[in-house]
């Protein structure tokens, strides 16, 4: 048995140790806002927090993150209220949307260590993060957005 806290809730459930955390997220929790994008840790969909730090649920076995805090993009604010996820919406930021949800779960960790990021600051710190349909310029300035309200 594995037992997590995510979302800070604690949750146990049968699965091997190398599971990856975004199957566990996925299929054993109902958590479906972390999204599978390339399996390899090369394109930040399935970003969450594990205490606190971007982590690429893809890459990371369940066994890694016992005893961790995991958050999820359900977790960062049960009614979208988070500045972040409001300036998303206010700067029209998703296009398909499918990266949106790990987007704004790096850029809430890129606030939580620098409240005021410089335009160069959140690239640098974006880029680990790929969006599909190119919406570079509007994700940097709902992060701008969301630092002044942070």
């Amino acid at each position: 048995m594995i037992r997590l806290s995510v979302n800070q809730t604690e949750i146990e459930f049968a699965a091997a140790p190398d599971t990856p955390l975004l199957w566990a997220l996925r299929d054993h929790m109902g958590l479906t806002g972390t999204k599978f994008g390339c399996g390899a840790g090369q394109c930040g969909a399935c970003t969450v927090h594990v205490d606190g730090i971007a982590t690429f649920s893809c890459l990371t076995p369940v066994s890694a993150v016992e005893g961790a805090e995991v958050t999820t993009i359900e977790g960062l604010s049960e009614d979208g209220s988070h500045p972040l996820q409001q300036a998303w919406i206010a700067e029209q930021v998703p296009q398909c949307g499918y990266c949106q949800s790990g987007q704004i779960m790096k850029a809430a960790e890129l606030l939580d260590f620098n409240p005021n990021p410089t335009r160069d600051d959140i690239a640098d710190h974006m880029s680990t993060n790929l969006c599909r349909c190119g919406t570079y310029t509007r994700i940097f300035n709902a992060v701008e957005r969301a630092a002044k309200e942070v």
